[in-house]
């Protein structure tokens, strides 16, 4: 008989370690994984993950238990969402018996749009991330990236015919005491800017929208302080950052912008 298969049930992870170095961070990386979020106007949306956990590690134990980050995913991926994730931050730190847990969720958020004069309908993508953190306290913030087209002001003044215009993306992160809709942000960033982009354009919609941009000319410091000025009217937001980065056209860099403030105003940045 092959003794091999009669060997004890040895826990090597809970053996002890005698190096005495506690690790911030160990656990699972990179999963991809089927979650389910919540939609405004579809109640819950199904999207792909990628998903990041991770606890501390005291310096008695030799390793962590690789295999129960993976269970307490299965246990709450029909609803990732940030009510929910509080939960699961607090179900890994008991499960794993460890003082700090961690947790990063990105994914893409689909929202059907509408061409402005064909009405022609497409899916767009919105690159979103869910990013947890408990120890005695829970702190989560959310983070939203969204194109955007911008017209330079610059080139629209000194120009007698046409302005180069470029593609950004705003990249918006916040912290909230409320929930708010991830909807509710992408509106308030396409709506600070030249013009927003679409999936699907017909020839009338490139017409309206490329006229809509030479009436709305924007520096990346206008978008940055529209989107600021109109996250801060959001209840439920207390802290946020705006990050706007513009692909130039015809510069051989991009133009950036970056505020952050915390919402203790109401009335403005």
């Amino acid at each position: 008989m092959n003794r091999a298969y009669n060997k004890p049930d040895v826990d090597v992870q809970n053996q002890p370690d005698t190096r005495h170095i506690e690790i911030d961070k160990v656990g699972v990386k990179d999963i991809a994984y089927p979650i389910g979020v919540l939609d405004r106007t579809g109640g819950v949306q199904r999207t792909v993950a990628r998903v990041n956990m991770y606890v501390n590690l005291h310096h008695r134990f030799k390793g962590t238990h690789m295999s129960r980050f993976v269970e307490l995913l299965n246990e709450h991926c029909d609803n990732m969402t940030t009510t929910r994730i509080p939960r699961i931050l607090r179900d890994m730190r008991k499960r794993l018996s460890a003082r700090d847990a961690h947790i990063e969720v990105t994914f893409p958020y689909f929202i059907l749009k509408t061409a402005p004069v064909s009405r022609a309908e497409g899916l767009m993508a919105y690159d979103c991330s869910i990013r947890g953190f408990a120890s005695d306290e829970v702190m989560l913030e959310i983070e939203v990236r969204v194109p955007i087209t911008a017209l330079c002001p610059c080139s629209k003044a000194i120009s007698t015919e046409g302005a180069h215009n470029q593609r950004g993306i705003v990249t918006v992160r916040f912290r909230q005491d409320r929930f708010v809709w991830i909807e509710e942000v992408i509106d308030i960033v396409e709506s600070s800017a030249s013009c927003d982009v679409y999936s699907v354009l017909k020839r009338e919609d490139e017409k309206y929208v490329t006229e809509k941009a030479y009436q709305n000319p924007m520096f990346v410091e206008d978008v940055a302080r529209k989107v600021a000025q109109n996250l801060c009217g959001v209840k439920g937001i207390d802290w946020f950052s705006v990050e706007v980065e513009n692909q130039e056209s015809i510069h051989a860099h991009n133009a950036y912008a970056y505020l952050e403030r915390t919402c203790l105003d109401k009335h403005g940045p």
